[in-house]
Parts: C-alpha cells; sequence; structure tokens
C-alpha cells in the first residue's frame, strides 16, 4: 500500500474534519441503498477545519492570550456573508472554495496562475500569533498560519514600475446573494491595496490557516491577507487577484466613505473615526472598551520605518 506523506497530499484530497469525526454516525444512520452511486463528500466544497502538519512557530508572534476558536470563528466582519456579526458563520457554511485559482499580475516579470497546493508548496507554513484590530474598535489575538506574502509576489518578480498591489476577494451572488449594494452598501467584488514596500515588510501574511487548521469559510478561506498593524478591512478574505500596479489602487471601504477609511488605514490612537474615538479598544470576549489602543496595533518597532516623514492624520 501506497502511504502519501503530507506534503504528497493534494488540497482536493484533504477530507474535512467535520467530515471524518461524523463520517461513522453517519453511515449509521443512513440506508445502503441511498449510498450506492453517491458521492460521500459534495464536489467543490470547502476543506475548513483540516489540520496543517510540521507548522513552525514564528518568532514574529506575539505572547499575548489567545482568543478562542469559536470566538474568531462566531464574530467576523465578511460582508459578503451578511453584516451583522454573527452571520458569516451562518451564510458562509456552503461556500465553495475548491478548486480555487489566485492570479498574480500587472507589473510583474513573470504572470502566473497559483492553484492552492502550489500556494502551499510555495514556503514552509508557520504559526504567527498576532493581534487583530477592527476599525469598530474591537480586538482579537490569533494564531494565523501562512508564510510572508513577499514570498508569492517575488515568485512573480516585481518590475521596478510595480508600487502598490491591488486585491481582489472572490465574488459569485450564486453563493453569495446578500453581497449586493443594496444590502450592505458596498461595491463588488471587494478590493483592497497596499503600498509594495508594505505589501514586502515581513510581517504582511498570506494566510491559509489558523488554529494549526485551514480557514474556516467565514475566516476567509481558503487564503487571504493579514496585515496586523491595520485596521481588519485591510486584511482581505478569500482573494482570487493580485495585481501589480503603478499607482494607489482603489479600495472597496475608501469607495464607499473616503472620509471614515482612508487608504493606509494604519491603527492609530492619535486618528478618530469621524464617529468615535480610537483611542481605546474593547479585547473580546470584554464587553468594556477599555483598554489603550497602541499605535500600529503594537508593531511600531517593525513597520514605523515605512512611514517616516509622513504625516499619519493626513494619510490617514
Amino acid at each position: 500500500m501506497l502511504i502519501k506523506k503530507p506534503a504528497d497530499i493534494r488540497y482536493s484530497e484533504i477530507t474535512p474534519k467535520s467530515v471524518y469525526l461524523n463520517r461513522r454516525r453517519f453511515l449509521a444512520t443512513v440506508p445502503v441503498a441511498m449510498l450506492a452511486g453517491r458521492e460521500l463528500l459534495s464536489p467543490g466544497a470547502g476543506f475548513a477545519g483540516t489540520k496543517l502538519p510540521n507548522l513552525a512557530k514564528s518568532p514574529l508572534s506575539t505572547d499575548e492570550k489567545q482568543n478562542t476558536f469559536d470566538q474568531v470563528t462566531h464574530y467576523n466582519n465578511f460582508y459578503e456573508f451578511g453584516t451583522d456579526k454573527g452571520d458569516p458563520s451562518k451564510n458562509a457554511t456552503k461556500f465553495k472554495t475548491d478548486p480555487w485559482m489566485v492570479s498574480v499580475e500587472g507589473e510583474v516579470e513573470k504572470k502566473r496562475k497559483f492553484t492552492m497546493d502550489e500556494i502551499l508548496k510555495l514556503a514552509p507554513l508557520e504559526e504567527r500569533v498576532y493581534r487583530h484590530r477592527c476599525v469598530e474598535r474591537w480586538s482579537i489575538v490569533v494564531p494565523w498560519v501562512g508564510y510572508s506574502l513577499s514570498t508569492l509576489l517575488k515568485a512573480c518578480g516585481p518590475t521596478s514600475k510595480a508600487k502598490y498591489v491591488a486585491f481582489e476577494s472572490y465574488w459569485d451572488l450564486r453563493q453569495m446573494p446578500l453581497a449586493t449594494p443594496q444590502q450592505t452598501g458596498l461595491q463588488y467584488p471587494y478590493v483592497e491595496g497596499l503600498r509594495l514596500d508594505e505589501a514586502m515588510h515581513p510581517l504582511a501574511l498570506l494566510c491559509v490557516g489558523m488554529f494549526g487548521e485551514t480557514l474556516p469559510p467565514q475566516d476567509g478561506a481558503p487564503v487571504r491577507i493579514v496585515v496586523p498593524w491595520k485596521y481588519g478591512f485591510k486584511s482581505i478574505k478569500s482573494i482570487v487577484k493580485v495585481k501589480l500596479v503603478t499607482s494607489e489602487p482603489p479600495t472597496t471601504w475608501n469607495i464607499a466613505n473616503a472620509r471614515e477609511y482612508g487608504f493606509y488605514s494604519n491603527v492609530n490612537p492619535n486618528v478618530d473615526h469621524p464617529r468615535w474615538s480610537q483611542a481605546k479598544e474593547q479585547r473580546l470576549p470584554s464587553p468594556f472598551i477599555n483598554r489603550p489602543t497602541q499605535i500600529f496595533n503594537g508593531y511600531g518597532d517593525q513597520v514605523a520605518s515605512l512611514y517616516t516623514g509622513m504625516d499619519l492624520k493626513k494619510y490617514y
């Protein structure tokens, strides 16, 4: 019998943990005749909750207390699946993430389309425990899994003309019927962007999992970006396109309301949201907004040099 090593297993061959744990219970309750000629797994379904093996612990991690899996997966912003914090966990359960392709294009020497298998094998995966701060003032601490976004960009060779990186999320009204301007006030597909030097910074994470497992749908499966020194909406979910460009790209929340959501959106206690102070935050599950906000979300020692000489109140 041929036994595959973890590195040899394709993303499409992974059995979801929930299916694995419930397979015997399922088989015990379904008549054999009903199973004949049928697939036990739906083609194209996502593979959330599958263990990612051989994860290194990143020295870039914070040692703060982590939030629980339940907290991180049931309090989300993912407007494609609803605007209330509990909507994504209810509405994204059937989100299909296989097959999946991420296109890297624009000002690169080699345009490429990456499958999830190729993304998973591009670099060793590691666990990075990051603070995650939302513009609405709540924060969490999450053990993400992935590697630096720069690895993906370097694989395609940014040209000398590349100054910014534009990102685009998956959008399909058949799977995301709530993702319309009428329902959410946003234009779709969801788009975001970073300056190239921000995207190349080691802290900027190409994320494929959390808590040692593949990403749940409501947290941006199967691949997302995590930028820990910026407000959460900059950490775009379920990406399908990465484009290196010469000028500042449009971003969804800036399009919706430029006065409230600037392009940079660095966490800054000295720059208030027009409707509330950003001086303090609420660390879930606490109900109180009483924790002092840290400049750059506590990552100032690593990233402040990116903004030397910039007026951070003007470039908010």
